[in-house]
């Protein structure tokens, strides 16, 4: 008894809470969405050295892998998630083959562990939990890294399942409304044909349930609070309930002060929501905080905060100071969707102008631009565009 309590004396704060597996993940997740994510992988890997048969480290790694893939390839915000789900597969770059393969490996060894879990207990609610989280998991790296998106979404029923038994213990597992919440969600938002594909295959729909358990999961979910508050962010974009989205934003600025990209989305809902000004202001506030960043941004990060502020700034007629950021957003190196977007917002400013010559070019160039970035909105805004140019 002494000796432990000699022990508790002489570790830190830090040290002792990371006796707890539980808190490792806890600070693991806290680390990777401050964007901290080097530092969450070593403190996990750590922590798998010492506990490696515990699934919920294996996930909670491959979740960390999995994030700093969209990362690296610039697919980190809301704005890559607001068009369709419906298409059955989306050409993307491939991943960095070590880190896939890493996440491949943690993801792996999460199921294999969750399902011998379940097979020696089948009554074990954690262990149905770890299995519905490992599949759940390896459906999301299916859709958003693979591209292969009804594959990931027919990779999903097994989590669904074994989360929905979750959902309706007495009292419910929060936490398992993430993925039955996304999924009714995600089928409320499909084409008929599909959607009752969806239903066949044993998938329940809803959207206002769905929103819902994602709320709830939201105020009570534990471990996959944080998922779901970020869900609910496009979620909210999506049903335009920019208020409840810009109140989401605000809690995770102060849960998560060093992700410099919620300041993004903050300005993007603004943005979206018709508030200019505030819109201006926040990715003003992000370009500065950019600019000191230390830590590597994602790959052309710089142009779309210049694009986003560029816009804003056609909102608020400043068309010197939108042109100064948008020629930025047009530079060599963009991604093609934020170049076609910023060229967009330069033939609104050129129609705005009575150039309507001007205008033509740059919506020509921004059609072609979106898609090759597969932004069919701003496909359709270029064309839009085109045709009030060509009557004038």
């Amino acid at each position: 008894m002494l000796a432990v309590v000699v022990t508790l004396l002489i570790m830190s704060p830090a040290e002792a809470e990371c006796r707890d597996t539980a808190a490792i993940r806890a600070r693991a997740f806290d680390l990777a969405y401050n964007l901290d994510r080097e530092e969450a992988v070593r403190l996990l890997r750590g922590a798998i050295a010492e506990h490696p048969d515990d699934p919920a480290l294996h996930r909670a790694l491959a979740a960390v892998l999995w994030l700093q893939m969209l990362y690296q390839r610039g697919a980190v915000t809301v704005d890559h998630y607001l068009g369709s789900f419906s298409r059955a597969r989306v050409e993307m770059k491939e991943p960095p083959p070590d880190l896939d393969a890493a996440f491949r490996m943690h993801a792996g060894r999460a199921l294999e562990l969750a399902e011998a879990q379940v097979h020696a207990d089948p009554g074990n609610v954690q262990a149905r939990y770890n299995l519905g989280a490992a599949v759940g998991l390896q459906a999301s790296h299916i859709a958003t890294v693979q591209g292969r998106l009804l594959a990931g979404f027919r990779a999903a029923r097994r989590a669904y399942d074994e989360h929905e038994r979750l959902t309706q213990l007495q009292p419910p597992r929060h936490d398992a409304g993430l993925i039955v919440g996304t999924y009714r969600y995600l089928v409320s938002t499909l084409a008929a044909p599909m959607r009752m594909m969806a239903y066949v295959a044993g998938f329940g729909g809803g959207r206002e349930r769905g929103i819902e358990m994602l709320e709830q999961t939201a105020a009570h979910g534990g471990e996959a609070r944080t998922d779901a508050m970020f869900a609910l962010v496009l979620v909210y974009n999506r049903e335009r309930q920019y208020d409840d989205a810009l109140r989401i934003l605000g809690d995770l600025r102060r849960l998560y002060p060093r992700n410099r990209l919620v300041v993004l989305e903050t300005g993007s809902t603004a943005l979206r929501a018709g508030r200019a000004a505030q819109a201006e202001a926040l990715f003003t506030e992000g370009i500065g905080l950019l600019a000191g960043e230390k830590r590597t941004p994602f790959p052309g990060e710089e142009a779309l905060w210049r694009y986003k502020r560029g816009a804003a700034r056609v909102s608020l007629n400043q068309p010197d100071a939108a042109k100064a950021d948008l020629k930025v957003a047009t530079a060599s190196g963009a991604p093609a969707w934020v170049s076609g977007r910023a060229h967009l917002e330069l033939a609104r400013l050129a129609l705005r102008g009575g150039d309507s010559a001007q205008a033509r070019e740059l919506a020509t160039r921004a059609d072609s631009l979106c898609r090759a970035g597969d932004d069919a909105p701003c496909v359709d805004d270029s064309r839009t565009i085109l045709r009030n140019a060509r009557g004038r």
